[in-house]
């Protein structure tokens, strides 16, 4: 393996972690290694899954490093948690959903996106298939676990209104992120709010029954998934160094939908906390399909279209306050290019 580190400590919410702190100020740069490399570390937007394996074979692949990079992989702790990390530079980069970006700009953290990966959100209501599910109405009546302050949870009922569902007929069970998939598994809920190419794959493995999805974006509602997220400071202070790590990402991410079994293989070597390499591969799957490869110049690039899209649907159906300005959250320059 060439490069690069993977972090083992969780970080905890509202926390700064001690060895994110290390990482020092933004506005500094990343200190330099006795190789020449830059020392960069990435926060993830929870402990690794599948999604996180092009992250892992770009260090194995010397990618990160034929740009300079010596990369530190940091499982997190949710999304708004590492945009949170980035805003106090305690990380370099974060790997985070945009939604609860966009919220974290519009309260003040000086963050921004350099690029958003997973161009269809993975948001979803996940089931087991015998609950007989085929569509939102079919939710009525039932109970769905959400965890309050996400994403998912903040714009659920919107989605059921899209649809013709009034959301007062749908009884939404308040349950912590962690202690969704068990509550599916036991019972406790007939549906979860979830990442559907992180979690049914997890749930498949743990009790041998099908899982199905109804994701969001099948249901009127896309908006932009996960991505890169920079301080401001270290945007202005160093942009060569931003500019190296959107492109070694963008790589690593095309790698991996060119050989997936290959980068489950370097995240199963990799990581600490990763699931079973099934899991894994079925995991990564899903998220190459949520990349729009065909449609997108590269990994990673992103419209002003897409962002006006996501910013006005959760102005106009969350409790979302931010401007609908995408340069406002997202700096389009570094997927230049590309």
């Amino acid at each position: 393996m060439r490069g690069g580190k993977f972090g083992t400590s969780l970080v905890v919410a509202g926390v700064a972690v001690a060895t994110l702190a290390a990482c020092g100020p933004a506005d500094e740069g990343s200190s330099g290694g006795e190789d020449g490399l830059s020392e960069v570390t990435v926060t993830l937007n929870w402990v690794p899954y599948g999604e996180h394996a092009p992250f892992y074979y770009g260090v194995e692949q010397g990618i990160f490093e034929d740009e300079g990079i010596d990369l530190t992989i940091q499982p997190g702790n949710g999304s708004g948690n590492t945009v949170q990390q980035v805003a106090q530079r305690n990380t370099d980069f974060g790997w985070a959903d945009t939604p609860p970006l966009a919220n974290g700009i519009s309260s003040g953290m000086p963050v921004r996106s350099v690029g958003v990966f997973l161009q269809t959100g993975p948001s979803s209501v996940e089931f087991f298939d015998d609950q007989g599910i085929t569509e939102p109405a079919d939710l009525v009546g039932k109970t769905v676990g959400g965890t309050p302050g996400d994403a998912m949870y903040g714009t659920f009922p919107a989605w059921l209104e899209i649809n013709g569902v009034d959301p007062a007929d749908v009884t939404v069970v308040n349950v912590d992120a962690a202690g969704k998939v068990a509550a599916l598994i036991e019972g406790k809920v007939d549906a979860i709010q979830g990442f559907h190419h992180d979690q049914a794959p997890t749930i498949e493995n743990q009790t041998g029954k099908e899982v199905s999805a109804l994701p969001f974006s099948d249901f009127g509602m896309n908006l932009l998934g996960t991505g890169l997220v920079a301080n401001e400071a270290m945007i202005d202070s160093d942009p060569e160094l931003v500019q190296a790590m959107v492109r070694a990402t963008s790589e690593s991410f095309l790698a991996a939908s060119e050989d997936p079994d290959a980068a489950v293989a370097a995240m199963a070597a990799g990581a600490e906390q990763a699931p079973d390499e099934s899991v894994l591969a079925a995991q990564l799957e899903a998220t190459i399909g949520l990349l729009d490869l065909e449609g997108a110049p590269a990994p990673g690039v992103n419209s002003e279209e897409q962002w006006t899209d996501t910013l006005t649907f959760l102005s106009e159906n969350t409790d979302f306050e931010g401007e609908s300005t995408p340069d406002t959250y997202w700096d389009g320059t570094f997927g230049e290019g590309l």
